[in-house]
């Protein structure tokens, strides 16, 4: 995700999306940082947010800055997409597999690396920030099902929730 008002006409392709996945990406092909976060609610609910680009909803989280720290930027996006402060708390997992990459509607394809976070809340209340994403909410673990998801962060979830206390490296 980028900050508000950014318009960065990407989307995520992979394995399990049923999209054709894009070339091959090439060592030289640029490599995203990312930091994402599963944070849980009252009830054990996880904060989602839906992107405007494709609809599917995944964990708020985006692209690390230069110069920011990845638990930074981590907090820096939960609060850009849906208004929750959050708290770092510990790390979930280190995902990087090759196929995960997105494309633009120019047909730039790159690598994601994505740090992904557990957190706690510790202010604000989710609602979509304008231009960031489509929509913030605090979703029942049980409902996860029947939700249209980002193919990687259904991944990413399902390691947070799974909190084998250690950190995966995917």
């Amino acid at each position: 995700m980028t900050s508000p008002g950014a318009d960065t006409g990407s989307r995520r392709a992979g394995p399990d999306d049923g999209v054709p996945p894009p070339a091959p990406v090439t060592p030289s092909a640029p490599v995203m940082p990312s930091a994402f976060v599963s944070v849980r609610g009252t009830g054990g609910r996880l904060l989602l947010v839906r992107r405007n680009d494709s609809g599917l909803w995944e964990l708020p989280g985006g692209r690390v800055r230069a110069g920011e720290s990845v638990p930074r930027a981590a907090v820096r996006e939960v609060g850009e997409e849906s208004g929750v402060q959050v708290l770092v708390t510990r790390l979930v997992g280190i995902f990087g597999h090759p196929a995960h990459v997105l494309r633009s509607r120019s047909a730039e394809v790159r690598r994601q690396f994505a740090v992904v976070f557990h957190a706690r809340a510790v202010g604000g209340c989710a609602l979509a920030v304008p231009g960031a994403v489509g929509a913030a909410a605090w979703t029942a673990v049980a409902d996860l099902g029947r939700l249209p998801l980002e193919p990687a962060s259904r991944l990413w979830i399902a390691v947070a929730l799974a909190d084998g206390g250690h950190p995966q490296l995917i």
